[in-house]
């Protein structure tokens, strides 16, 4: 059992105890034969994506939409926040997915918020997480996006439809990298690349 644990730890797929069983023997071999078709159709499926997601894939007539895309490709390695301004349909959340793909996170989470059917409550929970007790339904305390996606981007769609208050603390969050959850009173360090729309 000590060899079995060994190898295990110094990375061995799995192990077969001797004498060796013909049918235990398939089956692992099978487990291996999938797990490597599966991290071979993850691969493939990731490369495809980011193909879809790269900025020379978005097609464009306008000159201030190439002008735009430049911006975009220029401050896609960069740290720095983002806030993407356009009508609806335009292609905001394209933008902000491009800017993803071509940053050095491009292998974390994007991770999307949409803001407009959220309560001044529950959206200040749903970014910076609550403390028990904080609000009415506050059972528990709850961790926030911010708190939750470190190292990763947010993309907030709508930014200018949220309430002043919880715009301090987005504030907070972009120029100072900590929040402060609803309820609390200690500020949490925080690393998160935060993407806007309006």
């Amino acid at each position: 059992v000590e060899d079995a644990v060994d190898i295990m730890k110094a990375g061995a797929y799995d192990y077969l105890s001797k004498p060796i069983d013909l049918d235990e023997l398939e089956n692992l071999l099978n487990r291996i034969r999938e797990k490597r078709f599966l991290i071979s159709e993850n691969k493939l499926l990731k490369e495809q994506l980011n193909e879809k997601f790269k900025f020379d894939s978005i097609i464009s007539e306008s000159s201030i939409m190439e002008e735009v895309l430049n911006t975009a490709g220029r401050v896609a390695n960069s740290k720095t926040s983002v806030l993407i301004r356009g009508e609806s349909g335009t292609g905001k959340e394209l933008i902000a997915r491009a800017i993803h793909h071509a940053s050095p996170r491009k292998d974390k989470p994007f991770v999307t918020v949409n803001i407009s059917s959220l309560s001044e409550n529950l959206l200040e929970s749903e970014l910076f997480g609550h403390e028990k007790g904080a609000f009415t339904e506050a059972k528990n305390q709850r961790i926030g996006r911010f708190e939750e996606y470190k190292k990763k981007k947010i993309f907030i769609d709508e930014v200018g439809d949220i309430p002043l208050q919880a715009q301090v603390k987005l504030l907070r969050a972009i120029q100072f990298g900590e929040i402060q959850k609803l309820g609390g009173n200690s500020t949490i360090k925080v690393d998160v690349r935060i993407i806007t729309a309006t």
